[in-house]
């Protein structure tokens, strides 16, 4: 592949996991979180934040929206991660000025009683589907569109905490005190997921991204027990389903924030792509994860509240950390809802730019 602009095509095989160039920017706005695009902020904040998840012509419009302002190579559909605990039955509510809450938080084992054992993923998430297929037709192939669903570790966190948490004490004791009940709500987490990302692709999803965004706060002894035999089996269960269902084989995408002492492993968990956040060098990831596998990320977003210049500055620092191999540029987590549009374009302009130089130089 040569250059930095629109590397990745809609109708493309979508050769995320065997990109042997700078791909350009396939922007991903970390689910639920504000993009910094104003007429974005307008269309959410017109409605409950879980009954626009749930209009799949909404979720179309705010998945189109940055495309429509920024030359991005990539779309991630509107959704949020926890439309899965939902399905089992929990009821989430978004909560101004706290964010997402959950109304009866499992507090006991005996509570997991309270899940739907079996999970019906077209009746219950049906509109993700409705909302990808709508999307995909409206892109008509200007560039690809990825499904996504948290991991299991991180939805059981936000099951047991009730909501967002700085230590994730109460979900972490389960561990402890409870591990073959906290095994049986991973793996029934687990199973949904992969159901719901296989309809992900059946719907017209072109890559699936699984985000661990709770793995930092496990240690390598229970990231090792509780969160990685899933993530595996995810990505391992998934391609067997779209094989037999004789659906396309679409790149899968690993991300788990602050998980640094996982990347080796994740780098054979059986996804195209491993992306990273902001806290490591380019040079040590690659170091860890090997010339195989694809590394996404990873400016500290809030690298965007500096100066246009400035951002240029870091950009060209990241793209040559990273070189011109198996990598995707990219933010190391999502947009915060008062960053200014300009320096979000600020950014998209300088990867395509120093791509560019880069690729041509190389």
């Amino acid at each position: 592949m040569e250059g930095g602009e629109r590397l990745l095509t809609g109708d493309s095989a979508l050769a995320l996991g065997s990109c042997t160039g700078v791909t350009g920017v396939a922007l991903v706005v970390a689910p639920g979180s504000g993009t910094g695009v104003t007429e974005f902020r307008e269309t959410r904040a017109a409605q409950d934040f879980f009954a626009t998840c749930r209009s799949p012509k909404l979720c179309c419009e705010l998945t189109l929206q940055p495309l429509r302002r920024f030359p991005l190579d990539a779309a991630i559909i509107f959704s949020d991660i926890l439309v899965v605990p939902q399905a089992l039955g929990m009821e989430v509510v978004m909560v101004p000025g706290k964010g997402p809450t959950f109304t009866e938080p499992l507090k006991e084992v005996e509570d997991l009683l309270k899940l739907r054992q079996k999970v019906d993923v077209t009746a219950e998430l049906g509109y993700v589907f409705q909302a990808i297929t709508l999307t995909r037709h409206s892109l008509e192939g200007r560039v690809p569109l990825i499904g996504f669903s948290g991991a299991p570790w991180t939805l059981m966190s936000y099951m047991i905490e009730g909501g967002g948490s700085t230590t994730m004490s109460k979900a972490k004791s389960w561990l402890y005190r409870h591990p073959e009940a906290s095994h049986r709500l991973l793996r029934l987490l687990a199973d949904v997921i992969i159901d719901y990302l296989v309809g992900q692709v059946a719907a017209g999803a072109q890559a699936l991204q699984l985000f661990e965004s709770h793995g930092g706060h496990l240690g390598p002894e229970q990231f090792q027990e509780f969160a990685l035999p899933y993530i595996r089996d995810i990505a391992r269960a998934v391609k067997s389903k779209l094989k037999e269902e004789a659906l396309p084989l679409v790149p899968m995408i690993i991300f788990a924030k602050d998980a640094h002492y996982a990347l080796r492993d994740l780098s054979h968990a059986g996804y195209e792509v491993v992306g990273l956040d902001w806290t490591i060098r380019p040079q040590e990831a690659r170091a860890q994860t090997g010339k195989d596998v694809t590394l996404q990320g990873n400016l500290d977003p809030c690298a965007l509240y500096a100066p246009k210049e400035k951002i240029g500055e870091l950009v060209k620092k990241m793209l040559e950390g990273f070189g011109t191999q198996r990598y995707i540029a990219n933010l190391g987590h999502g947009l915060y809802p008062d960053m200014n549009p300009e320096h979000v374009g600020a950014f998209v302009e300088a990867v395509h730019a120093h791509s560019r130089h880069i690729n041509k130089h190389s």
